[in-house]
Formats: structure tokens, sequence, C-alpha cells
């Protein structure tokens, strides 16, 4: 038995029949088939799913109390399996202190950089503050002040009486030399220890060295450049350097003075303003101390918003424009306001956006005749402890940048230090290519350089792998729960470039997921890298790019769910290109319009009716006018970073959720919007779980759970005994387990680890007691119907319309595989994106094309999609606009582009080089533009 290979025996996981399987190490392996045909089946849930139980077998007993009642793979055996490492398309972030800078931790290489080479300045008046010591401070007076006079002085707090005792005899008060005589002065005091001319060097030095031990580490120097005047001696007659003659009357220097403050502390002696000493630790914003004290870290800061509170301002306030008022619980409120307000004199018949600022004012704040909407929330402040009261207060808040930090996190003396002028926040705030730009022209003294080089050249090296992996557009600043799934997957590759781990099994879930065509080939170079370095990579992939490089091909199938689970093809790339599998011709392009059935779409009839926006300018977004064509399907295009998400996402869809009053965030910056009177609402379809725990599912999402229960609710046995409906939910008492309450699952909280879920050991994952599962309908119990994929359950429920219907639905967007009660936990963004799609099918998308339009947003829904299944989700898609509808699809597939009526392409490149629109019009229009990366991609896809 080779130990190049990787051996795989008899694999049953999931949809898997038993397979075996040779794959050869430190090569680039590309596992593709149809969606549901097994492939993460076999390279996750059994390949790095025992790498990884592996890993927990060299745990210690106490922590695998936790982790053994993890289900095995199924699976014979599997030889020569290395350390397993996965990097999945989902985002786990949920947190808002997570940053793209603290997951690469480039940030921490930051922190170690700004607390050896940065630079203070006083918060105040941002004079720069150095730090001395003795040897310094002689060598800058030598250097910039030799033969100048000068008078060394130091601060004290000891008694006239001490001073004088000591040999002291003169003080330095209000630009004049005096005698100490005056035993009323108040401490501290200013002592001139000596008076020289900067040229003798040991004088110099034992002055500075005393001055410094009397002064505790902090003197002055005191230049001046004319003689002084009515003194009978002079500076030569100091023959000590620390005894000085009494002079007979008080000396006052004549001419420019320049006082020179040297102290070991980072501290403005102008202001009184003493900085701490800089530490890793002291640019932390998620430590207490060193966050910003007004949000705490965060970065903004939640405040009541008044277009929440107020979301119909053409209302008067009798009208019920404060929305929240209008129930009858708090219906006190808005009647003591209207009482008050009239005596204010308030027109309270008037609408609320023709009130003046001031009158605005009145409400929220109330005066003598009534409390405000102020008062109402401070009311509501002080019983937080009541979980409802706190939801409650959630929904009236918004966040803005934090008023005191300006979004930078961090306190004023954090923010103090600078290299090169710039603060850790404002070097965090620039995208990784200018950053990258900014490191290779920091200039740096040789002692700066010497200690920060090892952190100067880790920073370089992940800026690099970051873009490197086309994420050249994002700023370390960027919260981390807002990457896509790809752009997670993708910081973790860079990542692992940068360990430099070698003997390593990668997993990767479709790297190029978020990616224009333009980008992929840097994905392939990445893995081809990390191959070079004796790692093994494995990636589930659809795209012709990646599995071209690969240097050996899996596929799986030949279809999805129960007709998948076999390998059809396993072997090089060049045997791989011989076969006529599905994927193989389309490698090859011969997947043409023919043989799919498809035919490249071009619109037949003019556009009557649009949205646009005008002067969108949020993120990289300049100044961006939008038209959207209504009843048609628009795809917008452009390099990663280019701006589609910030356009379409941040801006279009938060402005219209706002109109038609939908919770959501403020919109990015914009100047008006019309149009909006010719569409009915907006839904944005995303990639986000359909539900939190395994308790959701595709069956009770879509609603089809219910006409099942009642339909074994009518069999005999059930009747019987008398069953209702709710005796077969496992939401509630009845029929299902009471272990799991009818999860199938238990959650076990690991504390310091994510939470998982394991089999309930009572009813073995099956949800039901087994007075339940003994009713049964054609043979088979409710919890086989959970186990049924879609395509099974489509025959075997074929004669109830009702229930048919909605899975003829899932069939038609290519989730025929999908087992009906798979947990909602398990399913990939891609997936739970398509359940929506049907969701809106099933409820919306049927109206009468002569109905207002329902704007639909979709963001990349061909993630985990083969080429095949993209075909079947276009006519989908055709089936919502044919309804009437009107669909925004942001996407980088090219057949999707290729059957819009409308392409709008940002860019020209992404991050500050993007955010413009350079091209609207048709795919075909769009070919012909020589500067658009999309339209040179396009021009040479097959489709076309």
């Amino acid at each position: 038995m080779s130990g190049r290979e990787l051996i795989i025996e008899g694999a049953r996981q999931n949809n898997l029949k038993n397979i075996t399987i040779r794959l050869p190490h430190n090569k680039v392996i590309a596992i593709t088939g149809v969606s549901g045909s097994g492939k993460s089946s076999l390279a996750f849930d059994t390949i790095f799913a025992e790498g990884q139980w592996r890993f927990i077998e060299s745990l210690s007993t106490y922590a695998r109390l936790f982790l053994e009642k993890l289900d095995r793979p199924d699976v014979d055996a599997i030889h020569n399996i290395r350390p397993a490492i996965a990097l999945e398309q989902k985002n786990p972030v949920k947190g808002s202190r997570s940053t793209v800078g603290t997951l690469t931790e480039i940030y921490d290489l930051l922190r170690i950089l700004y607390s050896r080479v940065a630079i203070a300045h006083c918060p105040n008046c941002s004079k720069e503050i150095r730090k001395w010591d003795t040897s310094q401070i002689v060598s800058e007076l030598l250097e910039k002040y030799r033969n100048e006079k000068a008078i060394i002085v130091f601060e004290t707090e000891e008694s006239i009486k001490t001073l004088k005792q000591r040999g002291f005899h003169r003080l330095w008060i209000n630009g004049e030399v005096k005698e100490i005589n005056d035993f009323s002065l108040e401490p501290p005091y200013e002592v001139v220890l000596d008076r020289l001319v900067i040229s003798d060097e040991p004088r110099l030095s034992d002055s500075i060295e005393m001055a410094w031990k009397e002064g505790k580490e902090k003197l002055k120097v005191i230049i001046f450049r004319q003689t002084i005047d009515n003194t009978q001696e002079t500076i030569k007659d100091a023959s000590s350097p620390y005894s000085l003659s009494r002079p007979e009357k008080s000396e006052t220097l004549r001419g420019h003075l320049l006082p020179l403050v040297y102290s070991s502390k980072n501290s403005c002696d102008d202001c009184n303003i003493e900085l701490p000493e800089p530490s890793p630790i002291l640019f932390s914003f998620n430590h207490p101390i060193c966050a910003c004290p007004e949000c705490k870290g965060f970065g903004n800061v939640l405040i009541y918003d008044e277009d929440i509170i107020v979301p119909d301002k053409d209302l008067s306030l009798s009208e019920g424009a404060i929305e929240m008022w209008e129930s009858p619980s708090v219906r006190w409120w808005k009647d003591q306001m209207i009482k008050g307000a009239k005596k204010s004199g308030i027109d309270v018949n008037k609408p609320y956006n023709e009130l003046t600022r001031e009158e605005r004012n009145i409400v929220f704040k109330g005066n003598e005749h009534f409390y405000g909407i102020n008062a109402f929330f401070e009311e509501l402040e002080s019983k937080r402890y009541k979980l409802h009261v706190r939801v409650f207060l959630s929904r009236y808040r918004s966040p803005i940048t934090c008023p005191k930090c300006g979004g930078k996190r961090l306190c004023e003396y954090a923010l103090s230090y600078k290299i090169e002028g710039i603060d850790i926040a404002e070097l965090s705030s620039m995208s990784v290519s200018s950053m990258l730009q900014w490191f290779k022209a920091l200039q740096l003294s040789p002692m700066q350089r010497e200690i920060s080089k090892e952190a100067v050249r880790q920073i370089i090296l992940k800026l690099q792998f970051l873009e490197q992996v086309g994420l050249d557009y994002l700023t370390l600043n960027r919260q981390a729960k807002t990457l896509s799934g790809g752009e997670y997957q993708r910081v973790n590759l860079s990542n692992q470039l940068s360990s430099a781990l070698t003997g390593t099994l990668y997993v990767l879930d479709e790297p190029t997921i978020g990616l224009h065509p333009r980008d992929t080939r840097r994905i392939a170079e990445i893995m081809k890298e990390l191959c070079s370095m004796g790692n093994t990579i494995i990636v589930v992939e659809h795209d012709k790019d990646i599995i071209s490089i690969s240097d050996w091909v899996v596929e799986m199938g030949p279809g999805g769910g129960h007709l998948g689970g076999e390998v059809i093809f396993s072997g090089k790339m060049e045997e791989f290109l011989k076969t006529d599998t599905l994927t193989a011709r389309f490698i090859r392009g011969e997947e043409t319009e023919k043989r799919t059935g498809m035919v490249t779409h071009s619109p037949t009839r003019p556009f009557t009716h649009q949205i646009a926006l005008y002067g969108a300018s949020g993120n990289n977004l300049k100044n961006v006018n939008l038209k959207i064509p209504l009843n048609a399907l628009t795809v917008v295009t452009g390099v990663s970073g280019s701006g589609k998400s910030s356009l379409i996402v941040e801006t279009l869809y938060l402005a219209i959720a706002r109109h038609f009053r939908i919770e959501s965030d403020h919109p990015l910056p914009y100047k008006n919007i019309s149009g909006l009177e010719k569409i009915r609402g907006i839904r944005l379809i995303d990639q986000t779980p359909i539900g939190k725990t395994p308790r959701s599912n595709p069956l009770t999402y879509l609603k089809i759970f219910d006409p099942i229960r009642k339909l074994f609710s009518e069999q005999v046995e059930a009747k019987a005994h008398g069953y209702t409906p709710g005796f077969f939910s496992f939401n509630v008492p009845g029929g299902r387990c009471e272990t799991c309450k009818g999860e199938g699952y238990q959650k076990m909280e690991m504390y310091f680890f994510e939470d998982i879920f394991v089999r309930c050991e009572d009813c073995k994952g099956k949800r039901y007691s087994k007075e339940a599962l003994r009713v049964t309908y054609k043979g088979k119990n409710i919890s086989d119907v959970l186990e049924m994929t879609v395509d099974e359950a489509s025959e075997f429920f074929s004669e109830i319309h009702e229930i048919s219907s909605k899975f003829a639905l899932m069939k038609d967007i290519g989730l025929g595989y999908l087992k009906l009660g798979q947990p909602a936990t398990t399913l990939s963004g891609g997936e739970a994106q398509r359940l929506k799609i049907c969701a809106e099918l099933d409820t919306r998308g049927t109206q009468s094309p002569s109905r207002k339009s329902i704007l639909y947003i979709l963001d990349e829904p061909t993630v985990g999609l083969h080429h095949n299944d993209v075909l079947k989700f276009i006519r989908i898609i055709r089936r919502l606009i044919e309804s009437g509808n009107t669909v925004v699809i942001i996407e980088h597939n090219l057949d999707v582009i290729s059957q819009a009526d409308w392409v709008i392409d940002m860019g020209p490149e992404g991050g500050d080089k993007g955010g413009n629109i350079i091209f609207e019009g048709t795919p075909k229009e769009l070919q012909n533009i020589e500067y658009s990366y999309t339209g040179k991609y396009l021009k040479g896809a097959s489709s076309l």
C-alpha cells in the first residue's frame, strides 16, 4: 500500500454508494458533479471528517468526553490520511469585534510595529513628543545648538531652604534668572543648575546628567543668542558646573529665548499631558482601557433613530406619526403629548415633515406641558432587565459612527502614536493594495528598521497573500461578519499561505465564489503554490478554469440525491477531457445551446418604466446614478470590490426597504430615488440561513409540513388513537421525542468553542416517539418522509397536488437532492437562497403581470450550482419575471449574464479604483466594450 495515495474504501456517508477511490497526494484534486451528487459528502463529510476524528483521538480524555459522541463517517477504511484543514464557504463570525485585520493577524503585527517605532504626538496640540535619555540630549544640543548660550533648569518640589542648603541659589522665573531670597514662593520651582556655552562636551554631559537626576528624568534647556544685561557675572564666572556665585541682583535675559523640554516620558510640557508607554495592548480596541470610552471599541454607537420612530413623515402627530404610540398599552403617551403640544403652540394636524426643527426637538425632548419621546425611552431603559423591553428598544435604534473616536475604535492616547503622520486606525482603513504600497515606501531610521524588520516583513507577506487571493480591495478595519462566505474562505486561504504548512490535506469548498473570471487564475496559482509546498488540495468546484488546472479530477453523479453518490470518473485531467461526462463536455466547450435547450435571451420590448437612484456615494461609489428597468432581469457585474454590493444591497435595497417600512439599516449616502410608485415591495433573497437550529428544515420553511401532518392524522391508526395534525409536529409535546424535544439532535455547549449538535440517543435522530412512528402512509412513517429527498417525495406524493406542486418547484430550481428534514444548520448559503426563491414563487410569483412589480434582489444565487443546474435556475428566474416581477442579480456567472435583459458593469477595478458604472446595456453590446473585463470574458463564452 503506497503512502503516496489517499485510499478511501467503502464510503457510504449520506448518498455515497459504497464507493472506493484512490487519490494521489501532493496534487490538486477537483471534485465536481451536479448539485447533490455527493461531492461534499465525499470531500467534507468523509475525508475531512475522518481527518478531524483522528485529531480528536489525540486530545485528552476530558476533551473527548464532549467530542466522542460525534458521528464518524460511514466508511470501511481510510488509509494514509493527512492532518486535514477545511476551508468552507460559510462565514461563522457573528460578533462585531472581529475584523479582517484580526482574522489575518495583520492587526496584531501592526500593534507590535506601532509599539516599537511609532512617534507620540500630543492629542491636544499635535506637537511631536519624543522620549529622551541623557546621551540623546547631549548629542542633539551639540548638533543643533553648538556655541549657543544656554541655561540648564530642572523642576523640583523641594523647599527653598533645602535648595539653598544644597548649593542651589538661582531660580528661573518668568524668563528671568532670580536669586533665591523669596521664601513665600510656592513649589514647584524651576532651579537653575548651570549656565554655559554649548561647546564643552564633558561639562555639558555632567550638567545634563545632574539635572536629569534632580528633575526625575525631566529637564529644560533655555537657549538664548544675545547678552545678559545688568549682571555682575558672566557665564564664564561660573567656574563650577554645580555651584554658582550669588549675584547681588536679578539677571534678565535679553533677546530670543528658545526653551527645550526633555523628558524620559511621552509627555507634552505645553499641554501638561502625559501619554502612556506604547505597548501592543495600547492599540487593542478589545481592551477596556485602550478602547474608545464612548463606543467601547465598536466604532459606532446606537442612537434612537427619528426615521424609525416616525416612519411616515407625511402623517401628523394626531394621525399617528409616532407609530409606536398607536398601541393601546402606550396610548397614554400619545394623548398627553397631543394635549401638551397644543399648549405649546404646535399644530398637531400638520404633517410631521412640515414641522420646524425647533418643534420636532420639543416633540422629542418635551417641555413643561408634556413628556417627549426621549422621556418615553428613558422610562423603558429603566426596565431593560426585561427581555421584551430590550427587544422593543432595539427596533428603534440605529448605529452611527462614534462621535468621539470617529469610528477608529481606540482611545485618544492610542491614536496619538503615529508613523509618518498616520495612526494605526488610519492605516487600517486603507485597502490592502494601498497599505502594501505604503509599507513598501516606508522610510525608517536604521534603529527603527532593525527593531521592526520582522514585523514589517510579515505584514508585507500577509498583504501580498491577500492581494494574491483577490482581496486587494478589502480594508483591515472591515468587520469580519460582513464578509461573504467566499471572501471569508479566501481570507482563510491567505492565512494558510502565510503559515507555510507542509504535509497537510486542504479541503476547499468553491474558493472562486464571489470572484470575477479575471481573478480566478489567482486562486489557481495559490492552490498550485500550496501543492508545491508538499500539501494535498481537494477542491469541490464547478468553475471551468479551476477544474482545468487540476492534476486529478473526480466527477460524482450521475444525478443528484439518490441518483448520485457514485464515482463516474476518477483520473488525470488529460484522461478526463476524453470522457463524455456532463462536466467534461462543459470543459471542452461542447455544452452548446442546442444540447442544453437554452436560447440566448434578447429583450423583445422596450423598457417603459424604471427605478432611478441618483448620487450614490457610499464606500467606494463615486456619485453613481443607477437605472433599473422594471419587469426585466438586470444583472450587475464587475470585478471583486468594484462596488456591486455597495450599490445594489447597501444603497438601493436599504433605500427602498426604508420606503416600504421594512426594518433595516441605514442606506449608504445617496441624493434621490424615483419610480418607487411602480413597485409594491422589495425582497432581498440572500444566503443567510433559513433557520438557526436543527428544528428548522425545508418542509417547515416552505410550509409543506402542514398538509403532510394532516395527511398522517387522517390514517386509520391515527384516528383510532385520536391523533391530530399537531401530534405529528416536532415543535410541541405529543408525538415527538421528549428527550431531544423533537430536534433529533441535542445541543452541547462547548464554551470556548462553537456549540455542536449530536444525535439523540433515544430516538436515534428520528425526532418522534414509537407511538407516532407506528402511523404510516403508503408504508412510510412520518420520520421516513423526513428522510426522503425532494425527488423521492415528489413521486411519493404525486397524487396530492397541494404537496407535489411545491416539490416540483424545488426540483425545477435544482434542489431535488435535498432531504425534506435536512436541518437548516447544514444547508449551504446557496441552498438556503434557492429555498427562499421557491417560497417567493409559491406565494407571490404567480400574480398577474398587470399588477405592480415586486423587486427581487439576489446576490450570487448560482453559488454551488453545476453548469447544468444554472440553466434550470435561469428558467425559474424567467418565471418570476413573466409573472410581472423585476429581478436584479449580482453575479459573475457568464451563463446568467448572457441571459440578462440588461447588464450593469461596475469598475473598472476594485477598491479605490472602482465605484463607477462603466457600462449599461444588453449582453450583446457588452461584448464589444474593450475596457470591460466582463465583456472580454463574455465574448469568449460558449453560451453566446
